[in-house]
């Protein structure tokens, strides 16, 4: 498992020094002067050169990306021409409210997808209709999903709020920036309840369609695995449908859904930031919206890079989750 990780982690670093050269090439044949969104276009001429050396940018290209790139290992990506702020302290701030979003998503595509995969597998009572609805949900589109949600479970129903991370005016800020973790740290279980009611409703938007694909993939996973030789003769020997289930052919059938969950995982990512701005949730979404429409290109860049390392970090969660699920992968 150690040496699954480390390769891993080796085969990593090219993708994220690939991704830090993308992103600065952006930064170069962009149209927006981060110069003049520091100090503004009517800024004197010594000024704007006093920056653009206090930026680096009088030195040569090559120069300016080894710059860069120690820049941001060491983890400074430069100051928002918004906020005035460090981007990496803004990340820092934002960031937290995204992954809690992501995590529950993730959490809801188990749950949802699982189902979808064993009743339909099996062949439950009502399967069929099952199979419509995993059909129909793979067809909506994210921000179709968000509308109806907010039209069924706010407008009609008047169950679930639709903005914002809580409807506490005072809710801890610290110590890991987690809202669900930080309200029970605090001994306050009525604002962990009222985070994660402002929380279903974003979360299952961007769920319902990677859940849909990993109940199809665990399905045909399933059938597949339920039909070899060893489920025969697991059968054969006594145990019943749902022991050969259990303890057969579901960690079988696991490894290509963990690997759909990883391809799922972009997608997922690049949902919440649309979802953040619809439901107006303070996190990374609603920053980098605001950053887009003012230029920003450092913030941009900033959490494009952050949203990257992510996402090649999951990733190979997701590959050593799938060789303690299947020791049989090739390492």
């Amino acid at each position: 498992m150690l040496l699954i990780l480390g390769r891993r982690l080796l085969g990593a670093l090219p993708v994220l020094i690939a991704l830090v050269l993308v992103v600065f090439v952006l930064q170069q044949v962009a149209p927006v002067d981060p110069v003049v969104a520091l100090v503004g276009e009517k800024a004197p001429p010594e000024v704007y050169e006093a920056a653009r050396r206090q930026l680096g940018l009088d030195k040569p290209v090559p120069v300016q990306f080894f710059n860069y790139l120690g820049s941001a290992v060491q983890g400074d990506l430069g100051t928002s021409s918004v906020t005035r702020t460090l981007v990496a302290s803004d990340i820092v701030k934002f960031l937290p409210v995204t992954l809690e979003l992501v995590f529950m998503a993730l959490v809801l595509i188990a749950v949802i997808g699982f189902f979808l995969g064993l009743a339909t597998a099996q062949r439950w009572r009502g399967s069929g209709v099952l199979r419509v609805v995993m059909i129909s949900g793979a067809s909506v589109p994210v921000f179709l999903a968000c509308l109806i949600a907010m039209l069924v479970f706010y407008r009609w129903l008047d169950v679930l709020p639709v903005t914002g991370q809580t409807s506490a005016y005072d809710a801890p800020s610290g110590p890991t920036g987690f809202l669900l973790v930080d309200s029970l740290v605090a001994g306050r279980p009525g604002l962990f309840l009222d985070d994660l009611k402002h929380l279903i409703l974003p979360a299952l938007c961007i769920a319902i369609g990677p859940a849909v694909a990993v109940g199809r993939v665990l399905r045909s996973s399933l059938e597949g695995t339920l039909r070899a030789e060893y489920a025969r003769t697991a059968r054969a020997k006594g145990l019943s449908g749902t022991q050969v289930l259990i303890k057969h052919a579901l960690r079988n059938a696991l490894g290509p859904v963990l690997a759909l969950i990883g391809l799922q995982l972009a997608g997922m990512i690049g949902n919440s930031i649309l979802v953040e701005a619809i439901f107006a949730r303070p996190g990374i979404g609603l920053y980098i919206s605001q950053s887009i429409g003012k230029g920003d290109f450092n913030t941009i860049a900033g959490i494009t890079l952050v949203v990257g390392l992510l996402y090649v970090m999951a990733n190979i969660v997701v590959d050593v989750l799938q060789a303690a699920a299947d020791p049989r992968i090739a390492v």
